[in-house]
């Protein structure tokens, strides 16, 4: 079974990743909800053995890591842990520098504002970092 952990400080966009996901692919992904970076890391470093396959991260929550951003602060600790080297990271934003963000660590990105236009762009970025899920 496949493995995601959807880290967004809004419950509302939380909400709605699952739905679109849940939409998209049924029963295929089991989903784990963290509202902040520092949860976040608590649940990932919690299923060391289990890696989550997908990281879903907003940039923009708690402020104790500025002057970077609690998603860029999160991505880099994941990057530091070796059982994840396979997991895939896609934030998913609203900041004007997600692109740079993204670029930086080597991750991919997709605008929320765009995400809520075409909710087929998750799927799109989904069979581009899992392309066994085009089969």
């Amino acid at each position: 079974m496949n493995r995601i952990l959807i880290v967004d400080d809004t419950k509302s966009w939380l909400l709605f990743h699952k739905e679109v996901i849940t939409d998209l692919y049924k029963d295929y992904f089991v989903i784990s909800f963290a509202e902040d970076a520092k949860k976040a890391l608590d649940i990932i470093k919690h299923n060391i053995l289990n890696p989550f396959d997908l990281i879903i991260t907003d940039l923009q929550m708690e402020t104790d890591f500025e002057p970077k951003l609690a998603g860029e602060w999160l991505i880099e600790q994941i990057k530091s842990i070796k059982e994840y080297n396979n997991s895939k990271i896609v934030i998913i934003s609203a900041m004007y520098n997600i692109e740079m963000i993204a670029k930086k660590y080597n991750v991919e990105c997709l605008s929320k504002n765009l995400l809520i236009r075409n909710k087929l762009l998750l799927k799109f970025m989904f069979e581009k970092i899992m392309p066994f899920l085009n089969k």
